[in-house]
Order: structure tokens, then C-alpha cells, then sequence
């Protein structure tokens, strides 16, 4: 039988090295060269948002300040602009996960791309304010390829604490 991967599966707790070691990973995704091109999703808004949304406990404003702030000074931007932009997507998220979480998830792809238009444009208009060029229209496409990607992004973030679907009578749990 093949296991399903509906949002109706009791889910195990997070741990708090894997919220972390995503975190990270989103934010070294970043930093690759790869990630100005036009249409690359900003991993870490999209990881953030995620957590924000699934564990606003654990993941909110402070670790935005963190990633935007590190987004900051590896992008050599405007001191805050990132920081800005993720701590008001991270409060948002959080304001607004029990609502999300009530969707299909095909649907809260939907419900999360106005949240990271409203980051990229944050950023963008910060940005122009302090006088840089427009970057153009493919600044933001992103977001819209951020939530198309929400779908795999779930999947993978909640596979570690999915059940295993055949029960064994010798394990806890």
C-alpha cells in the first residue's frame, strides 16, 4: 500500500534542529550566485513563511530579523530592507496560519502568494527610496514560482514527521 500524504495524517512534533537545518539550507540557497536571476523564489521568505505558518510557537519575528539581517549583508542591500520585509511575512504568516492551514494545500499555494508579492515588493520599494534602479519586471516573478513550489516545499518539510502508515505493535510511537 502506498503511503498518502493528505493533511488529514496525524503529524509527529517538529524538531527544532530540523526547523533550523531548513532554515539554513533556505538561507545558503540564497546565497548562491543563481539567486538574482529573474524568477528564482528567495528561499528563505519561502522557508520562513512556511515555518511561520506550521510553527508560529517557534518560528516568527525574532528568526526573521535573523535571516533578514544575514540576507542584508550578503546581498550588500540596503541595512534592513530584508529584515523589514521578513519580519512583517513572518507576523502575517503567523496572523493568518489557522486560516491557511483549514485549505487544501494546492489552495493555501494560493493564500500564501500575496504574502510574498507583499515581501518583494516591501524590498522593492525600499530599495527604489534609497535610489538603486529598478531591477524590472522579473523581480517579481519570483513569488509567483515560490507558490507554485509550496506544494513540493510541504512535502518535503513535513516528511520527517510523518507516521509510518503500517502500525508496529513493538514501536511507541
Amino acid at each position: 500500500m502506498q503511503p498518502t500524504f493528505s493533511s488529514s495524517r496525524i503529524l509527529l512534533p517538529v524538531r527544532p534542529w530540523f526547523i533550523i537545518l531548513s532554515l539554513f539550507v533556505a538561507l545558503l540557497m540564497n546565497f548562491l550566485p543563481t539567486s538574482h536571476w529573474p524568477g528564482i523564489p528567495d528561499w528563505a521568505a519561502l522557508v520562513l513563511c512556511f515555518w511561520s505558518i506550521r510553527e508560529s510557537r517557534r518560528v516568527g519575528m525574532g528568526w526573521a530579523f535573523v535571516l533578514g539581517l544575514a540576507m542584508d549583508v550578503a546581498d550588500g542591500a540596503v541595512l534592513g530592507q530584508h529584515c523589514f520585509a521578513y519580519i512583517l511575512l513572518a507576523y502575517a504568516a503567523a496572523a493568518q496560519s489557522r486560516r491557511i492551514l483549514w485549505f487544501p494545500i494546492g489552495q493555501q499555494a494560493l493564500q500564501i502568494l500575496p504574502l510574498l508579492i507583499g515581501c518583494q515588493v516591501i524590498q522593492l520599494t525600499m530599495r527604489l527610496m534609497t535610489g538603486a534602479d529598478f531591477p524590472g519586471w522579473g523581480f517579481l516573478i519570483g513569488p509567483f514560482i515560490a507558490a507554485f513550489l509550496w506544494i513540493p516545499a510541504t512535502f518535503l518539510l513535513l516528511l520527517p514527521q510523518y507516521q509510518p502508515v503500517e502500525r508496529d505493535e513493538n514501536r511507541p510511537l
